[in-house]
């Protein structure tokens, strides 16, 4: 099955999600829209089909590059002292998954509480602000110079955030947050709307497939130990409620965003991106994970086949 086949078989089922419209500004998004890229490592060569240029919000996936940036700079063992590793049960942006065991720290960083708190650890640098940071490390690791941030989407997510400031806030009175709520917040909203390609997401996976290692140049830009981690962490976390489901079904480390993108890293194979709008109830792209379904059958990229 080519990507072309791929698309075919599965952008009918765009009807059966909704867009995330709690965001007024990804409520707008065309929903009939899907895109495919992969990154073949043995090859080195990239394939793509459908809509795989579109721009979208990158949204959660930018947790992955914020967790890997934030560990570029402070090392792992820093980062995950102040965040976790666990699954937690609960939606993404609840407050039981701070509330749970008194956790002294968020249970992994791809929840939203996890995530700002990751967020809230990258510090000032002398001639760059924390998201003047995130955004070139993206560009670099999604091999895309035209990343930039959308205003619109920013606000939008800044105006209706008021679950996220709770967290964050709640992260504060515990005295597990040690940065700004309000700098951190806005850092946060703002990766959250860095606009992506599922081209840029491939070319992200492949750098987590090729251990760290950016194969278009094959200078490394994360340790391989971060990686691996970071993979783990999808293949357990990445796609929200429905991540146990997904990880027995498909069986590719995978982490998801609201705007519609999956991002996948089948280790020492492939990098993969998807874009495809509407979302399932747990937040994930319908027709993205059945053509993540298909990709992963028709090429063997279950890594528990080996």
């Amino acid at each position: 099955m080519n990507l072309q086949e791929v698309i075919d078989n599965n952008l009918a089922k765009t009807a059966n999600g909704k867009v995330a419209d709690y965001i007024p500004a990804l409520g707008q998004v065309a929903p009939k829209q899907l895109g495919v890229a992969l990154y073949n490592l043995d090859q080195n060569e990239l394939e793509q089909a459908g809509d795989a240029n579109v721009r979208f919000a990158i949204e959660s996936i930018s947790k992955v590059i914020v967790f890997l940036y934030a560990v570029k700079q402070l090392g792992l063992d820093e980062v995950t002292k102040h965040v976790g590793a666990r699954q937690t049960g609960f939606p993404f942006n609840s407050i039981l998954n701070l509330e749970i065991e008194r956790a002294q720290h968020p249970l992994n960083p791809f929840i939203n509480a996890g995530a700002i708190e990751v967020t809230s650890l990258i510090k000032p640098l002398a001639d760059r602000q924390p998201f003047e940071q995130i955004i070139m490390f993206a560009r670099e690791i999604c091999h895309d110079p035209q990343i930039t941030l959308n205003n619109e989407i920013f606000e939008s997510e800044d105006r209706t955030g008021d679950t996220d400031r709770s967290l964050a806030y709640y992260l504060k009175a515990n005295g597990i947050m040690q940065g700004d709520v309000t700098v951190s917040l806005t850092t946060y909203f703002k990766q959250c709307s860095m606009m992506v390609t599922a081209v840029s997401l491939a070319n992200l996976g492949a750098v987590l497939a090729n251990n760290g290692v950016k194969p278009w140049d094959q200078d490394r830009l994360i340790s391989s130990r971060a990686a691996t981690y970071a993979k783990s962490l999808m293949m357990t976390t990445g796609l929200y409620n429905e991540s146990g489901t997904y990880s027995s079904i498909i069986g590719i480390p995978t982490k998801s965003g609201v705007g519609g993108g999956l991002m996948s890293a089948v280790p020492n194979r492939v990098g993969v991106g998807i874009f495809s709008p509407p979302l399932d109830q747990a937040g994930n792209s319908v027709a993205g994970l059945g053509a993540l379904g298909d990709l992963s059958t028709d090429l063997k990229l279950d890594i528990f086949r080996y």
